[in-house]
């Protein structure tokens, strides 16, 4: 009898001797208790709240509009500026110091320290109060010249030389005596060219040379070279 209640006795108990770690709470390993950290939190929170702040702050500032000046034709340096160039425009605050509508009058008695183009917001540096190629000293030429005495495209308030050319037929010295009567020139106006391919164009150049360019000019012995990097 005890032989064979033996093997029925470890048939029970064997298995949980043998294999101590298969119970359900044995595959349950214990887990710490999860340190907090409120500072971390408080911080999370700072950072959503200030990002909202910020958005807000931004949608409420591109709706702050202010009404500026914008040129619309081209004005040259030194020129007055006319009521016909300017145009009011509505632009969002963003603090450069762009010339406010409201101050407008006060535009149309400056002249452009620049050559204005159309489309350009009107700023303070843009303007001054005297003109320098207008000024005391200066003096306008009109030249009637023909085709090819002219760049194609000239406009007003580019920047030429004036240059002497002598007529052909003057003798092989013709050439030599080539040279520049005004190296900095401003175009003060452009007409349309005729039928006989003569444009009409007025120069402002110094008083002490004007004499020469309007000698030259009559006997059409004068022409223009534009000087891009000069506007």
């Amino acid at each position: 009898m005890r032989i064979s209640e033996k093997p029925a006795r470890e048939s029970r108990t064997g298995p949980v001797e043998r294999s101590g770690l298969s119970g359900p709470a044995a595959r349950k390993l214990p887990v710490p208790p999860r340190e907090r950290k409120p500072a971390l939190a408080a911080l999370a929170v700072l950072l959503i709240l200030g990002g909202a702040l910020a958005t807000t702050l931004l949608v409420l500032r591109s709706g702050d509009r202010v009404s500026a000046v914008r040129i619309i034709e081209q004005v040259g340096a030194g020129e007055k500026i006319p009521a016909s160039a300017l145009q009011e425009v509505q632009i969002a605050e963003t603090g450069i110091d762009y010339v406010a509508w409201r101050f407008r009058d006060r535009v149309l008695t400056t002249y452009a320290s620049v050559t204005l183009l159309p489309g350009t917001l009107l700023t303070e540096n843009m303007t001054s109060t005297e003109s320098e190629q207008l000024g005391p000293g200066k003096a306008q030429v009109g030249l009637a010249l023909k085709s090819g005495q002219a760049p194609v495209g000239l406009t007003k308030g580019d920047i030429v030389q004036v240059i002497y050319v002598p007529a052909a037929g003057r003798g092989a010295t013709a050439a030599s005596q080539q040279r520049i009567l005004a190296q900095n020139a401003l175009v003060h106006s452009v007409g349309a060219p005729g039928r006989a391919a003569t444009g009409l164009v007025t120069v402002i150049v110094d008083t002490a040379v004007s004499p020469t360019v309007a000698q030259y000019a009559s006997s059409g012995e004068i022409a223009l070279a534009v000087l891009p990097g000069a506007r």
